[in-house]
């Protein structure tokens, strides 16, 4: 267990049980026929970001950081679904990222502070290691090692070593080089016509990152490969948008995340329209739509071998002050998936 055990979430102390076993699942109405369990202990605010463990350890543990400043961490019991709470931090303002260490011990954490905090789990004490007035950081130095100037305001950023991409506004997209000093390998315009909300990079079989998924509040997304070898490699399509039409006119929702599992390589996206859906890019098909939750899913999560699937579910202001219901919690949810998500085969 991780140090500070008697810190608490809200009210509920650590340790604390909160979801049900596989056997015993508990459904509301927008879950029924599906086997979803709510992780105990959630946030009180909007959900804002959410990391499993590296696959390398032992045991599954789920991050997530929120508007009401707080990182969380629970443990993933992967036979029964348990969730139990074991830890928080706090930073001095809403939580805008959350990534670990490679060895798993460590927990970094950006907020709207103008602030990246490491958070160590074996101590459970953060010190801060950078501001966000420079992108690229040696923790170990106060100072940035590098700055790089973007074209415009950053609206999503992906890292996938030795790649990373960054979509901002002006329809920009910039991919950069990581080995040795990061430099700018390429800068396109993007195919979306709107602003850019979520990027994943993709990797070819031999686990090198080669393209990328990018999605934009029009309910559309954008799969780019770096170097197609054929144009046609790059598409895009429709998602998160309404089956009917009301009065002539189709509900359209913002793409707000996007996930690709780590062993099918197929993907996830989550909407404004309360729904998540799988896809398999490569025979460009639909997999699976789940059912409509009662508020937006705000972002999702893999766990490292890709058997657990995590969303939240909270309020993304999309719609504006007006349409805030306090009254509805803000709850995160797994999903049992490696079945879901097996790619089809090409005909």
């Amino acid at each position: 267990m991780f140090g500070g055990g008697t810190t608490t979430f809200g009210q509920s102390t650590f340790g604390t049980a909160g979801t049900p076993t596989l056997g015993m699942a508990q459904t509301t109405p927008q879950q029924q026929g599906q086997r979803d369990f709510e992780v105990a202990s959630p946030p009180d605010d909007s959900i804002s970001c959410m990391c499993f463990s590296p696959a390398n350890m032992p045991s599954i543990f789920l991050i997530a950081g929120s508007w009401d400043n707080n990182v969380r961490c629970w443990e993933v019991d992967r036979g029964t679904a348990k969730t139990a709470p074991k830890s928080m931090q706090s930073m001095s303002g809403p939580i805008l990222d959350v990534c670990w260490s490679d060895d798993g011990t460590k927990v970094f954490m950006a907020s709207c502070d103008k602030t990246v905090k490491c958070w160590d789990l074996g101590s459970n004490q953060s010190i801060q290691v950078a501001q966000h007035e420079g992108p690229f950081w040696d923790m170990r130095s106060p100072n940035p090692i590098l700055a790089l100037n973007l074209p415009e305001r950053s609206y999503c950023v992906d890292v996938e070593y030795p790649m990373a991409v960054v979509g901002t506004a002006g329809r920009h997209i910039v991919i950069y080089k990581l080995e040795n000093t990061p430099t700018e390998y390429k800068r396109i315009e993007s195919p979306l016509k709107y602003q850019h909300r979520c990027v994943a990079i993709f990797k070819d079989k031999q686990n090198q990152p080669t393209g990328f998924a990018l999605g934009s509040v029009e309910g559309r997304v954008a799969i780019q490969y770096v170097n197609p070898v054929n144009p046609k490699d790059n598409f895009t399509f429709k998602c998160h948008r309404s089956n009917g039409t009301n009065q002539g006119f189709q509900d359209i929702f913002a793409v707000n995340d996007i996930k690709f599992h780590p062993v099918h390589g197929t993907l996830a996206t989550v909407g404004s329209d309360g729904r998540y859906s799988f896809w398999d890019k490569d025979v460009r098909i639909k997999l699976k739509t789940s059912d409509s939750m009662e508020q937006s899913i705000t972002n999702c999560a893999f766990n490292g071998d890709g058997q657990i699937f995590a969303y939240s579910v909270s309020y993304d202001w999309s719609k504006g002050h007006e349409y805030f219901q306090p009254q509805k919690k803000n709850q995160i949810f797994l999903h049992p998936c490696f079945e879901d998500l097996k790619p089809r085969n090409k005909n």
